[in-house]
């Protein structure tokens, strides 16, 4: 049976479990745990800084989310069924065509789009939700601020971003940035629903809804059109790597 962990310090052992497995068996979740792990440990750090307001309520937000991911990704792996999100994301770690950023896409979109805005509904239920906001925002921050070391890493992977990047000086860093404010607030707007429900049913239904509608937006993202689909193949075939150096690389 497996346990899930209780503090951030065991979020990360678990993390890393996770991406030492995708390595020695060339899986492709990897990319997304070992982005994950990297947000974790700066997410810990910031904690013992004292940076936040609550840093034991979002101690407490990081496990209760992170569990959310690590109790999917077991049941994937033991055949049972987990939800839409996560079996879109898992399942294209089974094909070859998308690209690491797609990987990365698609795992965010279930963490962030279903499991982040649930999850801070369960510390912070009812009235307690709004207490928790300042502490929320400031993850993003967090985030923002990593995009260019993920960026460099993908980099390594695919060598014409470095070019593209060059090229786009900090205009891609302020999409990226936007992107991630955008994913915040839904995420934010699915916690201040969630937290006004109480009954277990109705709980289970905004559940049942949002996944359907995180899971076809992940359906966009791993099978595009055809136009947008020919050209991810074409930048597909100048990523470097295999699955496990893909993964160190995204680590290093």
């Amino acid at each position: 049976m497996y346990i899930l962990p209780k503090t951030i310090d065991e979020v990360v052992d678990h993390l890393e479990k996770i991406v030492s497995d995708a390595v020695n068996y060339n899986n492709r979740i990897g990319y997304f745990a070992s982005l994950y792990l990297r947000v974790t440990k700066e997410i810990r750090n910031k904690i013992n800084a004292g940076y936040f307001e609550n840093n034991q309520l979002i101690e407490k937000l990081d496990v209760v989310f992170a569990n959310r991911f690590l109790e999917a990704y077991n049941r994937h792996k033991d055949h049972e069924p987990v939800t839409a999100s996560w079996r879109v994301a898992f399942g294209s770690t089974n094909s070859w065509p998308p690209l690491v950023i797609q990987h990365l896409f698609l795992g965010m979109n279930a963490h962030i789009g279903l499991d982040l805005g649930i999850a801070a509904a369960t510390v912070s239920p009812g009235e307690s939700i709004g207490k928790l906001q300042s502490d929320f925002y400031k993850v993003n921050s967090i985030l923002s601020s990593m995009i260019n070391t993920v960026q460099k890493n993908l980099a390594t992977i695919w060598p014409l971003l470095k070019i593209i990047d060059w090229l786009a000086g900090r205009l891609d860093e302020a999409l990226a940035s936007f992107s991630i404010e955008i994913a915040r607030d839904a995420a934010w707007q699915v916690a201040l629903d969630f937290a006004k429900i109480q009954n277990i049913k109705e709980q289970f239904d905004y559940i049942e809804m949002r996944d359907n509608k995180v899971s076809n937006f992940s359906k966009k993202l791993y099978r595009p059109d055809f136009l947008l689909s020919s050209l991810i193949m074409v930048i597909r075939i100048g990523e470097t790597g295999t699955v496990k150096t893909k993964i160190r690389k995204l680590t290093s």
